[in-house]
């Protein structure tokens, strides 16, 4: 099972201050144990919301709007993706997290198999199957 820890922003992240030497050091020995344990699939932190945007959809069209945005527990400061066999097992990884402060959200990513209801043929997930081997070539080349 797949599942995104995600790391909630705070006014730190927003205002964009860099970690100290002793928090990058106390995340990559973090980050270390994950790729030990060989459950790290993805992990990356992100750019304020300043320097993002969002995009509304309607039937009418979309919308552009350019960050900041003001609800800072709404908002994304990063992200580890790990496989492991269950939630409980996310949870005890989530709770090692070196952060003396914050938030962090499991949610469980969702694979092929939660869509077969919607694609009774297999075709579509085909397709995405093709599509997701491409990306793998592509990032090994």
């Amino acid at each position: 099972m797949r599942f995104m820890m995600i790391v909630k922003a705070n006014t730190d992240s927003e205002t964009g201050r860099l970690p100290s030497t002793e928090e990058l050091t106390s995340m990559g020995k973090y980050n270390e144990e994950l790729v030990k344990a060989g459950i790290l699939l993805a992990g990356e932190g992100l750019h304020p919301s300043s320097k993002g945007a969002r995009v509304a959809f309607s039937k009418t069209g979309n919308t552009v709007t350019d960050g900041p945005f003001s609800e800072t527990k709404e908002l994304v400061a990063g992200f580890w993706i790990i496989e492991v066999k269950s939630r409980e097992e996310a949870i005890a990884w989530a709770r090692r997290i070196p952060f003396q402060e914050g938030e962090v959200e499991i949610r469980q990513v969702a694979s092929a198999e939660d869509f077969a209801e919607s694609d009774p043929t297999g075709e579509l997930r085909a397709k995405e199957e093709a599509l997701r081997a491409q990306v793998e070539a592509k990032a090994k080349a």
